[in-house]
């Protein structure tokens, strides 16, 4: 037997706990990274839809005339 296989061996079959902890550090960056990716791009076509903001007077009303003195 070559030397990677016998090292793979040596260790014996993993505990269901093992492996379900090796499978998630395995992929689990992975489907942290696709779930960032996901909410991201809602809140950028989020974005989009919005109209956009006077970034001189953001809170000013639109008619001025509007406003009670």
């Amino acid at each position: 037997m070559t030397s990677a296989l016998l090292s793979l061996l040596h260790l014996g079959a993993l505990h269901p706990v093992e492996k379900g902890l090796t499978l998630l550090l395995a992929f689990g960056p992975f489907v942290v990274l696709a779930v960032v990716v996901a909410v991201r791009r809602r809140q950028d076509a989020a974005a989009e839809q919005q109209p956009p903001v006077d970034p001189v007077t953001p809170d000013a009303p639109a008619d001025p005339r509007s406003t009670t003195d």
